[in-house]
């Protein structure tokens, strides 16, 4: 009976033995291929990849190991050219580029480290310069010329007026009334100056319109001022750009804000 009983528990750890071993085998298998996707270096693809909807290319893109690296071509949906970008590790850098139909060049945009940063160059179709303006860290500068196409230089802008209401010993209010000397141009106004050279209307105070007229406010209260209110007037051209006008207005009481 002895011997039976040590014959079986001789059994038994031969069969755990041979358990464990196996399972520490497979363990084993899992880690070494964990381990290697950790080590194995990028294998993304490298090449152009072309897209499609409805059986037409819209884009071409280049990548390296799976970053977008050179060249990006768009497609207008008769397959001729829209659009280049230039990547360099995944961002647009460099110069981008819009075309006309025809092939020609119509829009050129620097970019760095994937935001508009520099000027951007309008084209008429003859290849003239149409305008110019220019950007910071993706936000607009107060910087445009346009030109007709006779290619002399656009002036003819409406101009930012505006008119006062003094309340300041009655009410306590001091009213501007703000307006474009063209009526029927849309405009927003805003309270406040341009930011290190850029338009941020994150640093701007929005004042409200009615029937195209801006109505900014200002209380007497404990708060001064440095003796003017800067205003800016944004508006769409003719060309289709954004053109700002700045005007500083004078204030007569010091504790306006």
């Amino acid at each position: 009976m002895k011997n039976i009983v040590q014959l079986l528990s001789i059994a038994i750890f031969i069969s755990l033995l041979i358990g464990c071993g196996r399972s520490k085998s497979e363990k084993s298998i899992a880690g070494n291929a964990i381990d290697t996707i950790e080590v194995v270096p990028d294998t993304g693809y490298t090449g152009i990849r072309r897209y499609y909807s409805k059986e037409k290319l819209v884009k071409e893109v280049t990548f390296k190991n799976g970053v977008r690296q050179g060249v990006m071509k768009t497609f207008y949906e008769d397959g001729r050219l829209r659009q280049t970008f230039m990547y360099n590790e995944g961002v647009r850098e460099d110069t981008a580029r819009w075309y006309y139909t025809d092939g020609l060049v119509f829009r050129e945009t620097l970019y760095k480290n994937d935001t508009m940063n520099g000027d951007q160059i309008q084209y008429c179709r003859t290849g003239k310069v149409k305008a110019k303006m220019s950007y910071i860290n993706g936000s607009r500068t107060p910087d445009l010329v346009e030109y007709a196409m006779n290619g002399k230089l656009v002036t003819s802008y409406p101009e930012l007026i505006y008119n006062i209401k003094d309340e300041y010993k009655t009410t306590g209010l001091y009213k501007i009334n703000l307006e474009l000397t063209v009526k029927t141009t849309k405009v927003n106004f805003y309270r406040g100056e341009f930011s290190n050279g850029i338009f941020d209307t994150l640093k701007l105070e929005p004042i409200p319109i009615r029937s195209g007229i801006g109505n900014l406010v200002l209380k007497k209260g404990n708060a001064t001022n440095n003796g003017t209110a800067g205003v800016i007037a944004s508006f769409t051209t003719g060309f289709g750009n954004r053109k700002f006008i700045y005007k500083s207005i004078s204030l007569p009481y010091s504790d306006i804000k």
